[in-house]
């Protein structure tokens, strides 16, 4: 999850000072983690606890709350401080800025006609406890799918760009997304926006369009809109994609506190020991 948290960091700066170019500060020194690493915390900590709607329901009531200034939407806020755990059928970007944990929390395996059923089942509960919506679901969807499936071509040895193609295919098929603008055709009029719709394609291209990590992050920041979150969501699939420099997770460590960097050191040590 690394890659959705260094996302949001680097994203953070210019959620509500759009830039439209690529080249800017990587990490500024008023970047910082948002709701949207608060939240991929929580999702990895509810995987680890075990995967059911009550542990991501008790873990994002319990990191939202510690972090009530984080930036969460409004709905969302109201249910982190309410005694509810029912759903607000949210189609917003939310479920899928914190759903890359999942796409790394079961081994990397694909069937080119059927997306992987664990994979599915955890992201569809992740995002239904709030964003219950099928377009909030949706996005959730094809965010971790996209994230596992890159996993698999890069276990696998297969060439990057045929790779990247097959994954365009099969997001526009399975999720009926438009993925056939460029980037320089979507820059222009893009707008903010907390659509799912409107975010995961975009997304999903900025990293299509990447040649390595760092420039799958400053794709997704250079379109405008919800940076922070596009950057999130890029960075979970660049993260599959290509690993991450050393130099920048320790650098995302440095901006987390002490409870946030906990679980994500926990997390690491689960995926080491699955891994063995």
């Amino acid at each position: 999850m690394i890659g959705a948290i260094i996302g949001d960091m680097v994203g953070s700066v210019y959620e509500f000072h759009n830039i439209k170019t690529k080249d800017f500060p990587f990490f500024r020194e008023d970047c910082h983690f948002t709701d949207d690493t608060v939240m991929t915390i929580a999702v990895a900590e509810g995987l680890m606890n075990g995967g059911t709607e009550d542990d991501f329901i008790e873990a994002m009531k319990k990191y939202g709350r510690m972090y009530p200034k984080a930036g969460y939407g409004m709905r969302f806020f109201h249910w982190l401080a309410s005694t509810t755990t029912e759903p607000y059928n949210s189609w917003g970007n939310g479920s899928a800025m914190r759903v890359s944990p999942v796409g790394f929390f079961v081994e990397p395996s694909w069937d080119a006609t059927a997306v992987d059923c664990s994979v599915d089942t955890y992201a569809r509960r992740s995002a239904a406890v709030t964003h219950n919506h099928p377009e909030g679901i949706k996005g959730a969807l094809a965010t971790a799918n996209a994230i596992m499936f890159m996993r698999y071509r890069v276990k696998n040895g297969d060439e990057m760009g045929e790779a990247k193609e097959e994954l365009r295919t099969f997001i526009q098929n399975r999720y009926g997304y438009d993925l056939s603008r460029t980037l320089d055709e979507i820059r222009p009029s893009y707008k903010f926006t907390e659509s799912c719709q409107e975010t995961v394609p975009q997304a999903i291209t900025a990293f299509l369009e990447s040649t390595d990590f760092e420039d799958a992050i400053r794709n997704a920041i250079s379109l405008g809109g919800d940076s922070d979150t596009l950057a999130a969501i890029t960075g979970g699939i660049a993260q599959a994609a290509y690993g991450v420099p050393s130099w920048m997770e320790e650098k995302a460590l440095t901006l987390l506190d002490e409870p946030l960097r906990a679980v994500y050191f926990k997390w690491r040590d689960y995926l080491a020991e699955r891994d063995q």
